[in-house]
């Protein structure tokens, strides 16, 4: 296994971490986060926890496609592995966010949806031998996804301060190209979904 490989791995493995941080029962054990004040927004130490261990995982999906690039290390598991790892990533924290109530549901379901269809027609396409690399519009809306989840995780600052919603644009632009990108998907496979034996 090459080194852009082991870091889709390690990213997967990163997922379980996260969320067993996020949502460990602190308080039966009496463990209290600091908590920092920035004019009229609070943010916890365990966002802060949280959000370094989701940069590190969204670090080393930057790396693994730089290396992989550079040194032409492309590979059939690294095209198939790194969007799932990527998805895991974004999805566990999205639903973690709307089971806190940090962001409405709606365009959490949106984009789990459009990940399941495309998911499905990959699949399909696979069954023809044909492995379907993420294209730009899907590269954008993990992009998108995941400065998503770093706002938020920061509580919306700065902008919070100045009363700007920064985080419901992102997420609501994120859902878009989800959208969009998932029907760019649905187009470049149609032939492989509809083909009939």
């Amino acid at each position: 296994m090459n080194l852009p490989n082991k870091l889709t791995v390690f990213r997967i493995v990163l997922v379980p971490i996260i969320v067993l941080v996020w949502l460990f029962p602190y308080e039966q054990f009496n463990i209290a986060f600091i908590t920092f004040k920035f004019g009229n927004v609070t943010l916890s130490l365990l966002n802060i926890i949280v959000l370094f261990l989701f940069a590190l995982a969204s670090f080393t999906d930057f790396l693994d496609g730089q290396i992989a690039r550079r040194k032409n290390l492309i590979t059939t598991f690294g095209k198939f592995a790194d969007p799932i790892a990527d998805k895991l990533l974004v999805n566990s924290l999205f639903i973690l966010m709307a089971y806190e109530r940090f962001i409405p549901v709606v365009p959490v379901i949106i984009m789990l949806g459009r990940d399941i269809i495309v998911d499905g027609c990959r699949m399909m396409a696979s069954k023809s031998g044909v492995v379907v690399a993420a294209g730009m519009l899907g590269k954008l809306k993990t992009v998108l996804q995941m400065f998503t989840i770093i706002f938020t995780l920061l509580n919306n600052l700065p902008f919070a301060m100045f009363g700007l919603p920064f985080t419901d644009f992102l997420l609501w632009f994120a859902t878009l190209i989800s959208v969009a990108s998932g029907y760019s998907y649905f187009i470049q496979m149609k032939d492989y979904i509809f083909e009939s034996k």
